[in-house]
C-alpha cells in the first residue's frame, strides 16, 4: 500500500510555487510544528491545525485548502474510530475487574523472593499495557507492586525500569499510539503494520522478561534473602499484603495518591511528587489517566469475569486474523461489553462518559492530523521534500533506507515526540524510500521499533508519573533502563529484518 497522494492541481489552488520553495516551506513547517509541541507552547492538536493552515496558505493552497484537509480526514476516520472504541473497550474491561484477579494472583504467588517479584512486575506491566496506555499501566503496576518492593527493601528503580521497558515494547500495539500515527501519516491500515511485526514484538517481550529476571536475581543477591521491614513508612497489624486499594479520580484527591494502600501497610513514599506528576499527564498521550483500581468500585462485575475474558480473547483473535476492520471489531466488542456488563441505560451512559475526556483528547489529535497530512500532500510539499532528501542521501545508502529509519527512530523518538516524528519526519523518509522500491508499510514497521526507548523520554508525561509515584530520580531510571531499551529496539529491528517484515536492502 502506498502513501496517499493528491496532486495540487486537483484542487483550486491560488498558485503553485517552485519545488525549491515547497521544500523550504515544508521543512520550516515541520520544524515549527516540532518546536511548538516540544516546548509545550501549543498542544499537538492545536499545532496540527494552525501550523499547516498558515504554511498551506503560503504554499498557494488558496480555496483548495479545505478540500485537501477534508480528503485527508476521510482517510483518517477509521483510525480515529479504532482509537475511540479500543480505549473504550479496555477501559470497560479494567472497570469491570478483568485484570483484578491477575493482580491478586501475582501478589499471592510472589512471596518474598525478589527475583519472582521483579518478574511478576514485568508480567503485570505487560498485561495492563495491552490497553495501549502508559499512565494506566504505571499507576496500576506501581500501586500493586511498590509496597512489596518497600517491604523487601528492594530498589524502586528496578520497578520503574521493568515497567517502562515492558510498556515501551508493547507500545507498538495498533491502538497504542505510534502505530496509529505511522498509519495515519502514510495512509495505511494499522493492522498492515502491526501483524507482520508480531515476531519482533514476541522477541522484544522475551528479551524484556529476561532483563527483568536478571534484575531480580541481582536484587536477590544484594538482599541475600533478608527482608528489611524498617523501610516502610508506617505499618499496622501483622503486615500482610492484600489487594491494591486506589480510587477513581485520584489525581484530584491528594490523599489517594499520597497513600498507596496495600492491606494493612501504608506507604507515603513520594506522595507529593506523585500528585505533582499526575498534573503532567497529557490526555492526548495517555488514554485513560483517570482509571484506577478500587476493589470496592461499583463497576465491578465479578460474576461476569469469564464472559469478559472470553470476549477479550475473541477480540484479540479477530485482531490477528484481520477478518473485519479493527475499528469495527472494537465497536462490536465495546457494544457487547456495555450491554452485558451495564444493561441499564444510565449505567451505560455513565461508563461511556467516564472515558470521554481521554477519548476526545486522542481522537481530536488524530483528526487534527488531517490538516497536516492534507497540506503536505495537497500542496505537493511531500513530493518536493522527498525528491530533495533523495538527492542528499548517497545512492549507496538508499536501498538500506528501512533499516536506517529503524535505527534513526531510536534517538529521534527519544528527543522528540511521536507526533513530531511520525507526522513530520516519517512521511519524508517513506516518500524517499519509494524511489528505491521500499514500500511505505515497510518503512512504517521499521519506524516503530524505537518505541522501547521513546517511552523512557522525559517528553513522555507518563514516565514522569511513573518515577514520581515510585519516588525515583529520572536520571537513576535512565541509567538502568536506557541501554536495555536500546538493545530491545535493535533486537526488534533485527528480527523484523530476519522474518522479512522489514527489508534489509531494497
Amino acid at each position: 500500500m502506498s502513501i496517499v497522494h493528491t496532486e495540487a492541481a486537483e484542487y483550486p489552488v491560488a498558485f503553485t510555487p517552485p519545488d525549491t520553495v515547497l521544500v523550504i516551506l515544508g521543512f520550516v513547517m515541520v520544524l515549527t510544528f516540532m518546536a511548538l509541541i516540544m516546548t509545550r507552547r501549543l498542544t499537538p492538536m492545536v499545532a496540527l491545525i494552525t501550523v499547516p493552515t498558515i504554511f498551506g496558505l503560503f504554499a498557494g493552497a488558496g480555496l483548495g485548502l479545505g478540500d485537501m484537509v477534508i480528503d485527508a480526514i476521510g482517510d483518517l476516520a477509521p483510525t480515529a474510530a479504532l482509537l475511540m472504541f479500543a480505549i473504550m473497550y479496555f477501559g470497560i474491561m479494567i472497570d469491570v475487574g478483568l485484570f483484578d484477579p491477575l493482580i491478586r494472583l501475582i501478589t499471592r504467588l510472589l512471596g518474598d523472593d525478589p527475583a519472582k517479584v521483579v518478574l511478576g512486575t514485568a508480567i503485570l506491566a505487560g498485561a495492563v499495557s495491552l490497553d495501549g496506555d502508559g499512565s494506566t499501566t504505571f499507576i496500576i503496576t506501581t500501586s500493586a507492586m511498590l509496597p512489596i518492593y518497600l517491604r523487601l527493601g528492594m530498589s524502586p528503580v528496578v520497578l520503574t525500569c521493568v515497567a517502562g521497558l515492558m510498556n515501551g515494547t508493547l507500545n507498538i500495539v495498533p491502538w497504542g499510539g505510534p502505530t496509529v500515527r505511522a498509519a495515519s501519516a502514510l495512509g495505511l491500515q494499522p493492522t498492515d503494520i502491526f501483524v507482520p511485526m508480531l515476531p519482533s514484538l514476541a522477541t522484544g517481550l522475551v528479551i524484556s522478561l529476561l532483563f527483568a529476571w536478571f534484575l531480580g536475581l541481582s536484587e536477590r543477591r544484594r538482599l541475600a534473602g533478608s527482608v528489611d521491614t524498617s523501610r516502610l513508612e508506617a505499618t499496622a497489624g501483622d503486615g500482610r499484603l492484600g489487594a491494591p486499594r486506589l480510587f477513581r479520580g485520584a489525581e484530584n484527591k491528594p490523599g489517594a495518591l499520597a497513600h498507596l494502600r496495600t492491606g494493612n501497610i501504608v506507604t507515603v513514599r513520594g506522595a507529593r511528587n506523585a500528585v505533582d506528576a499526575a498534573k503532567l499527564v497529557d490526555t492526548a498521550d495517555t488514554a485513560m489517566a483517570d482509571t484506577l483500581l478500587d476493589p470496592n468500585r461499583a463497576s465491578l462485575r465479578p460474576k461476569l469475569i469469564w464472559f469478559n475474558l472470553v470476549l477479550t480473547l475473541a477480540v484479540m483473535v479477530m485482531l490477528v486474523l484481520d477478518i473485519y476492520p479493527l475499528a469495527y471489531v472494537f465497536m462490536v466488542g465495546a457494544a457487547i461489553a456495555l450491554i452485558v456488563n451495564f444493561p441499564r441505560l444510565k449505567t451505560q451512559a455513565d461508563e461511556i462518559v467516564a472515558h470521554a475526556p481521554s477519548i476526545v483528547g486522542v481522537v481530536s489529535m488524530v483528526l487534527a492530523a488531517g490538516v497536516l497530512v492534507g497540506v503536505l500532500n495537497g500542496t505537493g510539499m511531500v513530493s518536493a521534500m522527498a525528491s530533495w532528501v533523495t538527492e542528499v542521501i548517497p545512492p549507496s545508502l538508499g536501498p538500506f533506507m528501512a533499516v536506517i529509519t529503524g535505527i534513526l527512530s531510536i534517538p529521534f523518538t527519544f528527543f522528540m515526540s511521536n507526533d513530531a516524528f511520525y507526522f513530520g519526519i516519517l512521511p519524508i523518509l517513506a516518500e524517499s524510500a519509494t524511489t528505491y522500491g521500499i514500500e511505505p508499510v515497510e518503512m512504517a514497521r521499521a519506524s516503530i521499533t524505537g518505541q522501547p526507548v521513546h517511552l523512557q523520554s522525559p517528553l513522555v508525561p507518563a514516565i514522569l508519573l511513573l518515577v514520581s509515584l515510585a519516588g525515583v530520580n529520572l536520571g537513576d531510571h535512565h541509567k538502568k533502563v536506557l541501554w536495555r531499551a536500546v538493545i530491545v529496539s535493535l533486537v526488534m529491528l533485527a528480527v523484523g529484518v530476519l522474518v522479512g517484515s522489514i527489508p534489509l536492502m531494497a
